[in-house]
């Protein structure tokens, strides 16, 4: 891995592709990534990350996700979250809230004043040691947000929320779809992207994350079922002093009457 990426920054692509096939072939479970930078190289689209590689990658981070996050990036995910439900829902108690992607709990402090049941999911189990650390969850689980979903009680949430996590995926139909079946009538989305521009689907950006064109977030959560309430242009970090674009998305589950 490392000689692909030293190749890479030499300009060798071919050697680079050439290491990290050889990369992928040590460790089919791709815990470092070889396949997404592969994918990058040769320009080929890529459906998600690897769980491992994401597991991995969050594993490692959580002893310092939060200091990074909000000292370092500036990060507000959880700000536009609540901003974004105050816009639509103001006031409003939520009985059972899942957090996709919860990491270390941070849109969860935001959120649980307004939560009579918070639930969390990640792929990291780091990141949930994390999470439990900070006691304000009332269940955790280490998976993946698909799964997670299919396996809760069909129509028993009315709130859930990513905050960035669904930037490690491109294909959102799955997790909308399974989102669309745990939600109540009447339940809210509200999740963070990041922007792809010039183009009407996502791909996979230099930094490992996935870019989202707002018309296919839209049509994506339509095909599932969902009410477009907004799809805003917000940034929720800084990177190399310049903010990263972005999208804050609310969603409501059938039946809804906003």
């Amino acid at each position: 891995m490392a000689l692909g990426e030293a190749r890479e920054k030499l300009g060798d692509s071919a050697g680079a592709a050439a290491a990290f096939r050889a990369a992928l072939r040590a460790d089919r479970r791709d815990a470092l990534g070889a396949g997404p930078r592969l994918a990058l190289l040769e320009g080929r689209g890529l459906a998600a990350l690897p769980p491992a590689y994401v597991a991995r990658l969050f594993d490692d981070y959580a002893p310092r996700f939060d200091r990074h996050l909000t000292q370092t990036l500036g990060y507000r995910g959880p700000e536009l979250i609540v901003a974004a439900l105050d816009a639509v829902a103001p006031g409003r108690r939520f009985g059972l809230a899942y957090d996709l992607g919860c990491g270390s709990g941070l849109a969860a402090r935001a959120l649980r004043a307004r939560i009579d049941r918070l639930v969390g999911v990640d792929l990291s189990e780091g990141m949930v040691k994390q999470a439990r650390a900070s006691g304000v969850y009332d269940e955790l689980a280490v998976g993946d947000l698909v799964a997670f979903l299919a396996g809760r009680e069909a129509g028993g949430a009315d709130l859930a929320v990513a905050a960035d996590a669904l930037v490690y995926v491109g294909d959102l139909q799955p997790i909308f779809r399974a989102a669309a079946r745990a939600t109540a009538a009447g339940g809210l989305i509200v999740l963070t992207l990041e922007t792809l521009f010039g183009g009407e689907g996502f791909a996979l950006a230099p930094s490992m994350r996935f870019r989202h064109a707002p018309a296919y977030v839209e049509r994506t959560a339509q095909a599932a079922g969902f009410k477009i309430l907004s799809i805003e242009a917000r940034s929720t970090r800084i990177e190399h002093d310049t903010p990263v674009p972005g999208l804050v998305v609310t969603l409501a589950s059938r039946g809804t009457v906003y």
